[in-house]
């Protein structure tokens, strides 16, 4: 009898594990690919403070963006980014930028739901010159990194994101411009 009680007892904590599954869908099958896109607030040293020079302007200018992160594993993922710097302006001279380029997440820290991440971004930097006189089109190199903090399973928060910006073939010699921004982004599938 007291075999039977042991092997009754073993049988049903048998039973009750096997429906148990430690994953919703298996990790083989679920598909990494995935879409986010947001919006964003800049803040940047266009480094032209007019006259055709190069160097480092009294004034910041505070601009608006778009972004979108193609996910297409864990490390292939692919940003494209488009921002509007035309607020705080000295003497009307704004900068825009259009990039695109891989994005690397660097470690995701699953308790703080934040993701930190360096890119590289290439495309074209549009700048207008003092007082509306000209304007012109620019290679623009973007190295930056920043943090994506995630609030909900589709929000995710843009806590700061650092570009510093190379502009190679510009009027006269090379612009540097850098800044920061910072936005959220709603994960569409």
């Amino acid at each position: 009898m007291k075999r039977l009680a042991v092997f009754v007892v073993l049988a049903l904590l048998g039973l009750g594990i096997l429906p148990a599954n430690a994953q919703v869908i298996e990790s083989a099958r679920h598909s990494q690919l995935s879409l986010t896109a947001g919006g964003m607030a800049s803040y940047f040293q266009p480094d032209y403070y007019g006259n055709g020079i190069p160097q480092a302007s009294v004034n910041r200018i505070w601009g608006v963006g778009t972004y979108v992160d193609l996910r297409l594993s864990r490390w292939v993922q692919i940003e494209g980014e488009a921002r509007w710097m035309r607020f705080n302006t000295y003497r009307k001279i704004s900068e825009d930028n259009y990039l695109i380029g891989p994005r690397v997440p660097i470690h995701r820290f699953h308790r703080l739901g934040a993701t930190p991440y360096a890119k590289v971004l290439i495309g074209l930097g549009k700048m207008n010159f003092e007082n509306n006189d000209a304007y012109g089109r620019f290679t623009d190199l973007a190295l930056g990194g920043g943090v994506d903090l995630m609030l909900t399973r589709r929000i995710s928060l843009r806590a700061v994101d650092f570009e510093y910006q190379d502009w190679p073939n510009w009027v006269n010699g090379t612009l540097k411009p850098y800044g920061v921004s910072a936005g959220i982004a709603y994960k569409i599938f």
